[in-house]
């Protein structure tokens, strides 16, 4: 079971999300998109969004992001800074600036302990026992940061940023 270690809140500008968009209907066998992100690394898709910049707030992380709103959608992709022109091949959505909670899921990756269902309601829990109030529709996001997602400890396990937008 992975642990909470901190929950906290952050401030991010307006942000374009680059990347490719995905549905239910992409999912792998196992209910997930684990193939959609070898598919990334294969093809080197993250070098060819690496030459675009970033977002200083979230660093050069790669990003797994969530919405339902009409139905579930699934990016693979990076932050940029608002504006940012579209490489072709991919696609993007303008995300308002706001706030978000952060909670640092510890565990291992190699398992999946720190991905799904288990891992989405202990950090809803967290954020819920801080205070913060979901945004209506909220875009979620898995924040594979540099160092702590892809260094880990002596006992194999790293931190996942999971986060969620919030109320201001």
């Amino acid at each position: 079971m992975p642990e909470i270690l901190r929950c906290f809140k952050e401030h991010l500008p307006a942000v374009r999300l680059i990347g490719k968009r995905y549905t239910d209907d992409d999912r792998n066998t196992y209910g997930n998109y684990g193939s959609k992100w070898e598919e990334w690394h294969a093809n080197g898709w993250f070098g060819e969004l690496e030459k675009l910049g970033s977002v200083l707030e979230n660093g050069d992380a790669y990003l797994g992001v969530m919405r339902c709103k009409d139905s579930f959608e699934y990016w693979i992709g990076m932050f940029f800074p608002a504006g940012t022109a579209v490489p072709e091949g991919y696609a993007s959505a303008d995300i308002p600036e706001g706030d978000i909670a952060v909670c640092y899921i510890y565990g291992r990756s190699d398992n999946g302990e720190i991905y799904g269902q288990k891992a989405h309601e202990a950090c809803m829990e967290r954020i819920s026992c801080q205070g913060f109030d979901l945004q209506e529709d909220p875009w979620f996001f898995e924040r594979y940061n540099c160092p702590r997602f892809t260094t880990p400890d002596k006992q194999g396990n790293v931190i996942l940023d999971y986060c969620i937008y919030i109320k201001s």
